[in-house]
């Protein structure tokens, strides 16, 4: 005869219960640990019933399942699925305080109908120290001569691959909740920020057609005013405000509206993106655009 159920099996209606109303849907082991800790008590668990013993249960006898991501130069990742996920819920779950950004926040911000296969999750830099100097015009022609620095932390499932990026410290300036496909709770930047971050790294968000095009679905929904406050927040060494004006100009926007960001200065020419060949040169705003652009 079959011997009396666990006290692990006897708690499963409230282990169950625990994981349907918390509203989160992906965990990491330390997380499902916590879980543990904190409900050992109410659960009626021994010691005994280990941190291992209670995810073995979880995978085994509930709807949790396991899900690996790997790396061609990282040790691998696990995460603990609730039921269904959204790959931006496993995404912001790869790193603490991560969020939301770049091509991905362009297509939660329905700048774009292209389904992304690539999700760009950003983890904030420690402050760095302010540059002693400012910049001249030979620093910046020598930090634009050559292709930008792009991000190799990159991981993958079956499906999706996630690029981890190491951005800019700004105190998660700009980050939001937006609801994303299944209802599920994400952090992204928010409209005129992720504007932004497009034209400073626009490798990640398809290049700088892709760049243009979501400049253009943005005509009805950005504030220039807004945008302009992000970026002098943002308080970069370069004059992105130079790109931006390109953009807003060639995406159809007002004049009334661009000409906000050209009263910002054109004090250098700058460049719409690094490592330009082939390069014809925009007066207007003092920039550096590849030829046919």
């Amino acid at each position: 005869m079959p011997g009396p159920p666990s006290r692990i099996t006897i708690a499963k209606p409230d282990i169950v219960k625990q994981f349907d109303t918390t509203g989160r849907r992906v965990y990491s082991s330390r997380e499902l640990a916590n879980i543990l800790v904190a409900n050992r008590g109410f659960w009626r668990l021994t010691q005994k019933t280990t941190v291992d013993d209670f995810i073995g249960f979880l995978v085994d006898k509930t709807q949790m399942r396991r899900v690996q991501l790997t790396s061609e130069k990282y040790a691998p990742i696990l995460r603990y699925i609730w039921g269904e996920a959204s790959p931006y819920e496993i995404g912001v779950s790869l790193k603490p305080r991560a969020y939301l950004s770049h091509g991905t926040a362009v297509f939660l911000h329905g700048l774009n109908e292209q389904l992304p296969k690539t999700i760009y999750v950003n983890q904030e830099q420690s402050p760095k120290p302010v540059p002693s100097s400012p910049p001249s015009q030979e620093s910046l022609d020598r930090a634009f001569s050559n292709e930008q620095r792009r991000s190799n932390y990159l991981y993958r499932d079956p499906e999706w691959q996630y690029l981890l990026i190491s951005g800019k410290d700004t105190g998660r300036l700009e980050v939001g909740k937006l609801a994303g496909s299944r209802e599920e709770t994400l952090e992204v930047t928010n409209l005129e920020r992720t504007l932004i971050d497009i034209v400073v790294r626009p490798a990640y968000a398809g290049g700088i057609y892709q760049v243009l095009e979501a400049y253009k679905s943005a005509k009805d929904k950005a504030s220039i005013a807004t945008l302009i406050a992000v970026l002098k927040k943002l308080d970069y060494l370069y004059p992105y405000h130079q790109a931006i004006g390109f953009y807003l100009q060639r995406a159809g926007y007002e004049e009334s509206r661009w000409q906000r960001l050209k009263n910002l200065g054109l004090k250098f020419d700058f460049y719409l993106a690094h490592g330009i060949r082939d390069k014809q040169y925009d007066a207007t705003w003092r920039l550096y655009y590849p030829k046919g652009f």
